[in-house]
């Protein structure tokens, strides 16, 4: 056996998914799904009209200054745990008392975060492949049209994720270098070819509001959310680490790099766009309805305006292929514990492809039903990415609360932070904590039902799905993470699995 396989037996887990990811895939997966490409550009309208430039450009490093806080102590606590159960697991063995309730909570703020991080990226690319389609064929820009497209993105990605992780990994690897040499092509296109650019006093210093509030600050903290729905994701290197070499530190590896990567390459992008800007007004109110795209289009012209648009939905095609990746994993190892609904079902691994055929459906479908309330609602992607912030960054955080109680009886793996460890950690609770609140505030004046934030419902109702749920049933049955067996009996089932 590997040192890889014997810390997953130490865990309680046999080697049912195959391990051939290197260190490298391992952090393409994660910043492939942060994806500057994707974030960045999907909600830039929002940036637009929340704070405008100054906060687009300035929110950006600082927002991923605090997101590195808490990636660090996401990945020291990887190190010590690499499973792809991840954040849940950490909580049930970090808790000093009631682990199991502690890994069970976790576990379904995970699960909320990845299915809305699914949905937004996909329902993203969905907007920018309808502009796209839209400039070529003149297949307008619907939400019916958007929707249909969502759903074939989805379906697609749930495919090759059907086909096994060697063709994930290498369509990752790919991903790195599309989405690196993309912004360069990108920045490079925007910079050269326009006549004109916005003043660096613009671009570094001219603040917009067009959202009804009369507070300057309030507004400006809701341009946050650009960069900070952007910033997440990161937890796919944790997911994948059953299948990577070296797992306890290529796992922390690469949700730090995927950070670093994304903040410096992400900014660069932001300044770029944001100098080419040729009609601030026109850019928002474009017919196509991708702000975006029209700035390519007044930049550049229509011709490489399109170029660059398929560069952009390229990464974030990638970028949804490698969160329902993530997702799936995640699925399948909290219902390999049992805490979901039909666990038995959800857990099922694929012979041929050492893949979770089951969970990678559930996670395609479930980021379909979270995205159809757009058809009766323009304000639902808003509430989607509020969602998938928050569900993903209350599970990011509760291991880290946990091993800063624990203090010096925390073992750390070989990749660990030393005496930083505890500031790091009680910096990133205290940002969470703020993001949480922040996201959850209502963010057009005035409020009425077609603006109206409805992310506080929807965490609510998860919330309390997931309270009731413990408090009527599962607090009798689930115990946190199970033990497969014995040392024998996880050795047959992966002579089983090798015998298919």
């Amino acid at each position: 056996m590997t040192d890889d396989e014997k810390r997953l037996h130490q865990l309680g887990y046999a080697q049912e998914l195959s391990r051939t990811m290197s260190g490298f895939s391992n952090f393409a997966v994660s910043f492939t799904i942060i994806s500057i490409l994707s974030g960045c550009l999907t909600l830039y309208g929002f940036g637009m009209n929340t704070g405008g430039p100054v906060m687009i450009v300035w929110g950006w490093p600082f927002v991923g200054l605090m997101t590195l806080f808490v990636g660090l102590a996401m990945a020291e606590v990887c190190s010590s745990y690499p499973t792809a159960g991840g954040l849940y697991y950490w909580s049930a063995k970090l808790a000093r008392t009631n682990g199991a309730a502690w890994s069970w909570f976790t576990g379904w703020f995970n699960f909320l975060g990845q299915v809305a991080v699914t949905a937004g990226i996909d329902f993203g690319a969905a907007f920018f492949l309808n502009a796209f389609l839209d400039l070529q064929f003149g297949f307008s820009t619907t939400p019916g049209h958007t929707i249909l497209l969502f759903g074939i993105i989805l379906l697609v990605h749930g495919l090759l994720n059907s086909f096994g992780v060697k063709l994930v990994a290498k369509l990752n690897d790919i991903s790195v270098w599309w989405h690196i040499v993309g912004v360069v092509f990108i920045v490079g296109a925007l910079v050269i070819v326009p006549d004109k650019h916005q003043s660096a006093g613009f671009v570094f210093g001219h603040f917009v509001n067009n959202t009804g509030w009369g507070s300057t600050f309030y507004v400006a903290l809701l341009g946050l959310l650009l960069a900070q729905y952007t910033f997440t994701g990161y937890d796919a290197s944790a997911h994948m680490t059953e299948e990577t070499h070296d797992a306890a530190r290529s796992g922390p590896r690469g949700i730090v790099m995927s950070i670093l990567v994304s903040l410096a390459a992400g900014w660069v992008l932001l300044i770029g766009l944001t100098f080419a800007i040729q009609s601030y007004d026109g850019a928002l109110e474009g017919e196509i309805g991708v702000p975006p795209a029209q700035i390519f289009i007044d930049a550049v012209g229509a011709g490489l305006a399109k170029v660059l648009l398929l560069v952009v939905i390229g990464a974030q095609l990638f970028c949804g292929m490698s969160s329902v990746t993530a997702n799936s994993r995640m699925i399948y190892a909290f219902s390999r514990d049992g805490a979901l609904p039909g666990s038995s079902f959800w857990h099922k691994i694929n012979g041929k492809t050492r893949t979770p055929t089951n969970a990678i459906w559930l996670a395609a479908g479930g980021a379909f039903l979270l995205g159809l309330p757009y058809l009766w609602n323009a304000t639902a992607y808003a509430a989607v990415t509020s969602i998938a912030v928050i569900g993903l960054y209350i599970a990011y955080v509760l291991p880290t609360l946990l091993r800063l109680l624990q203090g010096k009886d925390f073992q750390p793996g070989p990749w660990h932070l030393g005496r930083w460890s505890r500031p790091i950690g009680i910096v990133a609770i205290v940002w969470v904590a703020f993001i949480t609140i922040l996201f959850m505030l209502p963010q057009v004046s005035p409020v009425t039902g077609s603006t109206f934030n409805y992310t506080p419902i929807a965490v609510l109702v998860v919330l309390g799905f997931a309270a009731a749920y413990w408090f009527l049933s599962a607090r009798r049955w689930f115990t946190g993470p199970k033990v497969q067996g014995s040392e024998e009996e996880l050795a047959a089932i992966e002579r089983d699995l090798e015998s298919i």
